[in-house]
């Protein structure tokens, strides 16, 4: 009869047992023929991945899912039986399982497995390990809500080359067009003035020798009219000199 000792750690394996059951995902395997080199192998590979793999008892095994409720269980706890479980990644176990069960198809088979309370059988394992990785799964999902944020930000992206771009050219290229031209302008200007200033001493010009015309003007009418007066001068002159000459005789 075993002692209360034996009895308490087998107690305890059950415990454990009823627990991974309740809270994690696994898979049940029989490793018959499988050597120590390759369950090394698979064993590090499942330590990366944070599964937890151990061979079980099956007597104990049974005792367990009578727990939890895995009566559909009990079948294939029969030969040798391993347990492989996780309670990070769901998918990890069945992933690695399955690897290497196509890797060792003649000693390496999948029993059937459990998920979130629920007995799997081992088509519904093998499909399962097709699906990513837990960092590939929130990685997909992650770019899948942010597609829709992408894609806006690329049509605002091109609406804004569009129509924005060119405005700021423009309000920029608006004040520098005055300030190149500011140069031909200022030379515009001088030339104009220097033109003007011309037109305008010729005016002054034109002013100041027009007084002169206007006295020789009247210099010549002034001429005009004592002319007549002269001569009236010059004819009476003769006229008494005649006289004179005549009262003479």
């Amino acid at each position: 009869m075993p002692s209360e000792k034996i009895l308490a750690e087998k107690k305890k394996i059950v415990e454990d047992m009823t627990e991974s059951l309740k809270s994690q995902a696994g898979v049940f395997v029989d490793y018959k023929g499988i050597t120590v080199i390759e369950d090394t192998e698979m064993r590090v590979k499942m330590r990366d991945a944070n599964v937890n793999y151990k061979v079980i008892r099956n007597r104990l095994m049974k005792l367990a899912i009578k727990n939890v409720g895995f009566d559909d269980l009990e079948s294939i706890l029969t030969g040798t039986t391993s347990l492989a479980i996780s309670k990070d990644d769901p998918i990890a176990p069945a992933r690695i399982v399955k690897e290497y069960a196509d890797k060792l198809p003649d000693y390496f088979e999948i029993k059937a497995g459990f998920m979130d309370g629920k007995v799997l059988s081992a088509d519904e394992v093998k499909a399962i390990a097709s699906i990513p990785a837990l960092p590939v799964l929130q990685a997909q999902f992650l770019g899948t809500m942010l597609a829709p944020i992408t894609s806006l930000a690329i049509v605002l992206k091109a609406i804004a080359e569009k129509d924005g771009a060119p405005a700021d050219v423009e309000v920029k290229a608006e004040p520098e067009k005055p300030a190149e031209k500011a140069p031909e302008a200022k030379a515009e200007a001088k030339a104009e003035a220097s033109e003007e200033k011309p037109a305008a001493e010729e005016k002054s010009e034109a002013a100041e020798e027009k007084p002169v015309e206007a006295e020789k003007a009247d210099a010549a009418e002034a001429a005009a009219e004592d002319k007549p007066a002269e001569e009236a001068v010059k004819a009476e002159t003769k006229e008494a000199a005649k006289t004179d000459e005549a009262a003479e005789e």
